[in-house]
């Protein structure tokens, strides 16, 4: 049995992250079950850098979004990875002016950079076509391309000395402290053991599923795992704005906003469907939904085209819940929580999971030291 210092489970943007920072000092297999990098969660998004803005100040995903969204623009800039920092509009209708004020109190608790209020002329000049009682901008909001960034972090890892092995599933795991044997199937069906001394799980929808299968983890700590679809349908023709358009958050979600990518298209979404949690994932969009897209969209651009909005894509969320109560934060678990020295499991990691990668990564890093 070969046994390397650490092995991560999962070729999606954190996970790969998270070889980045591990593989300058140590010797690093990356196991992905996909026949390619980022399938799941990483590719299946709205590709945006966001600010902090929605999170409790003190939360996991406020400390790592916020340091995520400075290191995520510096890297991209050091790198060549695209991007635009093009900011975001938060738009709230009449009603809605208190949510707005609230989620603008938020941010500054949580030490994001300052938000601004716009004049309503000043929104109108800029965005005749949208409706709204008021408006904030985020500056520090935008996009990125997200598979260019998938490359670039597994070129970094790889350039550290670490290994992706993809086409390999991971069966069952072995725990001990320090000391982890994990069963898996490889590109050619053919089973083999790993022996590794720190275990990351960051297989996304799948992490859940890979505890379930681990002896010697308490199972107590196994949250349970609902899924969300979040479908997206494209605008065909010129997009309204080149600015990020949010309404005013909703439960399970952000609301159904209009982003738009490196090119300029627009694409709208996502929304909450839940789904059964069976596996392998379905990423149908359901076309069905339309109606509902359009209800929630006119909301904010009266006049959209119905006849403009088609299918485009879907991607699907990992929502926890504990005592039937949803866990509303990223879960990191490590000894502390489990018991198990030299084991980090990544749970829950939806959005701002993109934006955050990269302090996710030193977080890991930082709880092994």
């Amino acid at each position: 049995m070969e046994i390397v210092d650490t092995v991560i489970v999962g070729a999606g943007v954190v996970g790969l992250a998270v070889a980045r920072a591990l593989s300058a000092d140590r010797s690093v297999i990356i196991l992905e079950q996909e026949d390619r990098i980022g399938t799941h969660l990483s590719s299946r998004n709205s590709e945006v850098v966001h600010a902090g803005l929605y999170y409790p100040p003190g939360s996991l995903k406020s400390q790592l979004c916020l340091a995520g969204n400075e290191a995520l623009y510096r890297y991209c800039e050091e790198t060549g990875v695209p991007f635009r920092q093009c900011g975001k509009l938060l738009v709230a209708q009449q009603g809605q002016e208190q949510q707005l004020h609230q989620l603008q109190h938020n941010a500054t608790a949580a030490g994001t950079l300052p938000l601004q209020l716009l004049a309503r002329a000043e929104w109108q000049r800029q965005e005749p076509w949208l409706r709204a009682s008021e408006v904030l901008l985020s500056p520090h909001s935008g996009i990125i391309d997200s598979h260019a960034l998938l490359a670039r972090l597994n070129w970094d890892a790889e350039r550290n000395g670490a290994m992706l092995t993809l086409r390999h599933r991971v069966e069952n795991i072995t725990c001990e402290s320090n000391h982890f044997t994990l069963s898996v199937i490889d590109s050619d069906s053919q089973h083999f053991h790993l022996g590794c001394q720190q275990l990351i799980l960051a297989a996304g929808l799948f992490t859940t599923r890979l505890l379930e299968n681990a002896s010697g983890f308490p199972s107590r700590r196994i949250p349970e795992q609902r899924q969300a679809r979040g479908n997206y349908f494209s605008l065909l023709g010129r997009s309204p704005t080149q600015k990020l358009i949010y309404p005013m958050p909703e439960s399970h979600g952000l609301g159904v906003h209009l982003t738009v990518d490196l090119i300029g298209q627009a694409r709208f979404g996502p929304d909450v469907e839940w789904i059964d949690n069976d596996l392998p994932p379905d990423y149908a969009v359901n076309a069905d939904r339309k109606l509902r897209f359009l209800e929630a969209i006119r909301e904010y651009w009266p006049d959209v085209n119905p006849g403009q909005l088609q299918p485009s894509y879907a991607g699907i969320r990992p929502k926890l819940y504990s005592g039937g109560k949803p866990v509303t934060d990223f879960l990191i678990q490590d000894e502390e929580q489990h018991g198990l020295a030299g084991m980090i499991n990544l749970l829950g990691i939806e959005s701002p999971g993109l934006t955050a990668a990269l302090a996710i990564a030193d977080e890991v890093r930082n709880r092994l030291a």
